[in-house]
């Protein structure tokens, strides 16, 4: 198997760092070679959090190079935006439909820009997800990333089984069965 690049956005506290240990583990389980990357920038004071996953037969480096990921993860719409140079021109991008204020916006130096949805629509394959109403209507509004999360499942790959089995594995104990139900109300979406 060729190298799958896979990016990972959001807002610090989205469960940015989970989702990518779940796919990660994911791919080990699956008998590929597996390297992650982090980046948090400023995540504790809202900031971005990148991570980038990449599996296949041999991986060389952790980092996804501008124009290379098949799939871009996103659990807020201008981080999708703001990364969507990273997309190949025939990838994949999974949008949660939610808006969260960068400090610019909410302290009035920058204004929100309209129609982010839109213009990654222009130019991108994308799949919006409206996961936080579907996490609300589940009762566990904190498992959002996991919707997210099944909903890109069909585009990353793997067995829908193998992903529950990964998703036990790595969440914690208490959150296991909400967390399924999460994963699988984003898969059927």
């Amino acid at each position: 198997m060729s190298v799958k690049n896979i990016m990972i956005v959001g807002v610090g506290g989205q469960g940015t760092l989970l989702t990518s240990r779940i796919l990660g583990n994911l791919a080990i389980r699956t008998g590929y070679d597996v390297k992650l990357s982090e980046v948090h920038g400023m995540a504790q004071r809202g900031g971005s959090v990148v991570t980038f996953v990449r599996y296949g037969d041999q991986v060389a480096e952790p980092i996804v190079e501008e124009g290379r990921a098949d799939v871009l993860i996103a659990f807020e719409k201008l981080e999708a935006l703001r990364y969507l140079h990273f997309l190949k021109k025939d990838g994949v991008a999974i949008v949660n439909d939610w808006r969260i204020d960068p400090i610019t916006v909410v302290t009035g130096a920058a204004k929100y820009p309209e129609g982010v949805l839109d213009a990654l629509r222009a130019v991108r394959k994308t799949v919006v997800v409206e996961a936080m109403k579907t996490a609300k209507e589940l009762g566990a509004p904190k498992s959002f990333n996991v919707v997210v999360l099944g909903a890109a499942a069909r585009y990353v790959g793997f067995d829908r089984e193998d992903w529950l089995k990964v998703i036990e594995e790595t969440v914690p104990p208490k959150t296991v069965e909400i967390n399924r139900k999460a994963f699988e109300a984003g898969y059927l979406l």
